[in-house]
């Protein structure tokens, strides 16, 4: 049996990223074994995923950083996680939880990073006039969104193109990118 790596997804929203990693990691040749799933959203989609595939999950609230980030170390030590996705989630991790972790830690970003940090991605990408977007699977590291870039997927931005289109097409390319990308960097 292929040796996976223990690992943790982090979220904040509806779930679809955490979703299809899901679905990946039940393959026999993923790299991965999920076997956490941290949220700091009592009502994020996501915790109902955790539920449907039985796989263990908490909640903390993150109005205390520090309170929050103890709380998600304490929990993944005690399951030996060595590897983390933060999918959705949207909160900061200080540098001091990075430091602590010491293993892995990646992300995925909706937009062709270093272009477009941070949130409101879509919004500005269209004010901006861009001519192609895409979204960025990249290490976390103490300074947003500038991590090492792990992979990337450009689409074109159609004429009449809305933030509502953009994140739908560009979420699809999310969910095949982020799987490749584990898989890439367990090679």
């Amino acid at each position: 049996m292929v040796k996976k790596i223990r690992s943790c997804v982090f979220i904040s929203g509806k779930g679809s990223n955490l979703k299809s990693l899901i679905k990946n990691s039940r393959d026999y040749n993923f790299p991965i074994k999920i076997e956490l799933i941290i949220s700091n959203n009592i009502k994020a989609g996501g915790i109902r995923l955790a539920k449907q595939y039985s796989i263990p999950y908490k909640f903390f609230p993150s109005d205390d950083q520090k309170k929050f980030e103890r709380n998600c170390l304490i929990e993944i030590k005690k399951r030996k996680i060595k590897f983390l996705c933060l999918a959705g989630f949207m909160k900061i991790l200080s540098s001091d939880f990075i430091r602590t972790f010491r293993h892995k830690i990646i992300n995925i970003h909706p937009s062709l990073l270093p272009k477009y940090k941070g949130i409101n991605t879509h919004k500005r990408v269209l004010k901006s006039k861009e001519k192609y977007s895409g979204c960025t699977v990249h290490f976390v590291t103490p300074i947003l969104d500038s991590g090492k870039i792990i992979s990337q997927r450009k689409i074109l931005i159609g004429k009449s193109e809305t933030e509502d289109s953009l994140r739908t097409k560009i979420l699809k390319q999310e969910h095949k990118l982020y799987s490749q990308s584990i898989i890439a960097i367990f090679k």
